[in-house]
């Protein structure tokens, strides 16, 4: 490294100073032309950053040259290559989840709705454009019911599900008034329902989720009940289900249930939600009630409303028979009961079954003679692994009265007690001593990011990504009734950690970075990347990951990067040919630290007009 000599130290030191100095002083400027939304609200705060700031770079200063002794390391990377934007009919391109692609594999099991990634040769190498006219989202909470029409000018749902309360287009926006098929009455009054049941207002559920989530309302509602869902849809003939619930600031994935394992770890949420999801629960021998089984922890619950539930009353209204109707209800209730959940509600159309806590306190199961339990003993390992009609195996435990897993605290307790999977050792290399130093850890690097962006924790950020998630740390760090994150567990990663992220009772997701991320265009604000690219060297190229974060970063977004500073030297010279505007910063222990963070806003532009930027 260039900060290695002797008598130059000192002023080797006092220039990376000034360096630092006005290179925060820029990032300030850049944040001062962000949210050019037509609200005026992002004005306002970009006009108080630009007075607090007056930025003037001496021109014999370069970061580059005193970090890496002299240049770009090996010296191949010294021509910028610019990238230039896709044709407009790619806005909302979703690389995995492509239409065309799609139709071309079976239609059994759902298989031609999951992941379908393009070959290297049909990779895109361009930017993604935004539609015209795209703006920055409302702010939380009116982003809820409120979206920009500009960013999602889609009408076909407010077409379809008119009478169903889902949304409704009025002049530029859309306004979401909370309904939905199984819940016309509002998402609210729907929960309230739940709640009669479930303990849904103490913390105890805290992670929860909604399988065929439609836009996200049940989802959404339950935000300001502290309960945080995982909501997925497939991206099929309805446009834009799940890119209308990111778009509303609800944590959702484009996914379905057919014959891959869901990207979740096992016993990872409190609750899982069915309202007329159009998933047969009772087909392939119970396949798809196994896998929520084994998401569902340990006294966890199941929701299931509508179609079979109260056939009786509503199948001349759902239009079947009622021998099809009463014949899948029964083929639910008998898997449910070979799963061993207690049904503990059945009321209008709503059922609730509630997994035991324990294998010991569901008696008779063992001399089960049809029990299929799952071979492996990973029960975490699901990335594209099929999935089976098995069950899988609770953790022993000690006492009938022991939850198996390990019991955990009610939320916000929770997010920094020792998880389980901490405790008992099940996850290597980490101990209780080494868990809580990661949280402060991450304590303080947050501390320090909002000595640099100010915006980070006042709302102007919801939909945040944690690419290499760790233990949550990040996330638990940033928690905020104002924003969420969806915490990334790489599949190259040397431990699973994921379970220890939902332990705390925050919500992820596995993803190999080297394929595109199941999601819409320009649906996270902010984007956080520790050890990204020094995990992936020599797995996929460079290029592909940070494309990838451009497609799903808003105009205006906001990255932080933490890595080795020959690496990042190396995105920085990479993303100047995207559209970002960068500023490399030192790490909060000081300059002669390799690790260094970089800091990048993604600069405004749209389709059309040659796709000019905001600066230009």
């Amino acid at each position: 490294m260039a900060l290695k000599g002797n008598a130059t130290d000192g002023r080797t030191r006092s220039t990376m100073s000034i360096i630092i100095v006005v290179g925060l002083c820029c990032f300030f400027y850049v944040l001062g032309v962000w949210q050019r939304s037509g609200f005026g609200k992002g004005d306002r705060i970009a006009a108080q950053i630009t007075e607090q700031t007056e930025c003037a770079i001496p021109s014999n200063l370069n970061f580059e040259t005193h970090h890496s002794g002299g240049g770009v390391p090996n010296g191949d990377d010294s021509e910028v290559k610019t990238f230039e934007p896709c044709d407009d009919h790619y806005t909302d391109y979703t690389p995995c989840q492509d239409q065309r692609r799609a139709m071309t594999f079976p239609r059994d099991n759902m298989i031609y709705r999951e992941r379908h990634c393009p070959p290297e040769q049909e990779k895109l190498y361009c930017l993604i454009p935004a539609p015209k006219g795209y703006v920055a989202p409302f702010p939380w909470p009116k982003s809820r019911d409120y979206v920009p029409y500009a960013n999602v000018p889609y009408k076909s749902l407010t077409v379809e599900k008119a009478v169903q309360n889902w949304v409704q287009y009025e002049g530029n926006v859309f306004r979401f008034p909370g309904g939905g098929t199984q819940f016309p009455q509002g998402a609210d009054k729907y929960i309230d329902q739940l709640a009669s049941v479930i303990p849904i207002a103490n913390g105890v559920v805290r992670t929860a989720l909604d399988t065929g989530c439609g836009v996200a309302s049940w989802g959404a509602y339950l935000l300001k009940r502290n309960v945080l869902a995982m909501s997925f849809a497939p991206r099929d003939s309805h446009e834009a289900q799940v890119q209308f619930a990111l778009e509303r600031g609800v944590p959702a994935v484009i996914g379905v249930l057919g014959s891959i394992r869901l990207p979740y770890p096992a016993r990872a949420f409190d609750m899982a939600h069915c309202s007329r999801c159009l998933i047969p629960w009772g087909s392939n021998d119970g396949m798809y009630m196994m896998e929520v089984d084994r998401v569902l922890r340990p006294g966890g619950y199941w929701v299931l409303s509508g179609p079979p539930i109260n056939w009786k009353s509503n199948y001349k209204a759902w239009q079947q028979t009622k021998e099809d109707l009463e014949e899948e209800q029964k083929k639910i209730e008998e898997i449910a009961e070979f799963l061993c959940w207690e049904k503990i509600s059945e009321k209008g159309e709503i059922a609730i079954w509630r997994k035991r806590i324990n294998a010991d306190s569901c008696p008779g199961r063992q001399d089960e003679p049809r029990l299929n339990m799952c071979k492996s003993t990973n029960a975490d390992d699901v990335w594209y692994k099929k999935m089976e009609a098995c069950i899988n195996r609770y953790p022993e435990v000690n006492s009938p009265k022991e939850v198996a897993g390990g019991e955990l605290r009610p939320f916000p307790e929770r997010l920094n007690a020792i998880p389980p999977r901490i405790s008992s050792g099940s996850v290597p290399g980490f101990s209780v001593e080494s868990y809580q130093k990661d949280n402060k850890l991450w304590q303080k690097h947050v501390k320090a990011y909002k000595k640099v962006n100010k915006l980070l924790d006042i709302g102007r950020y919801r939909n945040i990504m944690d690419m290499n998630a760790g233990l949550g740390s990040f996330a638990a760090a940033i928690e905020s009734p104002k924003l969420w994150v969806m915490n990334v567990v790489p599949t190259i990663a040397e431990l699973s950690t994921l379970g220890v992220i939902y332990e705390r009772g925050l919500i992820g997701i596995y993803h190999d970075w080297c394929e595109a991320f199941s999601t819409y265009p320009r649906t996270y604000d902010l984007i956080h990347a520790n050890g990204v690219f020094s995990m992936y060297q020599n797995k996929c190229k460079m290029e592909d990951i940070l494309l990838e974060m451009d497609r799903i970063l808003r105009p205006e977004g906001a990255i932080i990067f933490r890595d080795d500073v020959d690496v990042l030297i190396k995105v920085k010279s990479m993303v100047s040919g995207m559209r970002w505007s960068t500023k490399m910063a030192d790490h909060e222990d000081g300059p002669l630290v390799s690790e260094k963070i970089l800091f990048a806003v993604k600069q405004y532009w749209v389709g059309g007009s040659k796709n000019k930027t905001s600066e230009q």
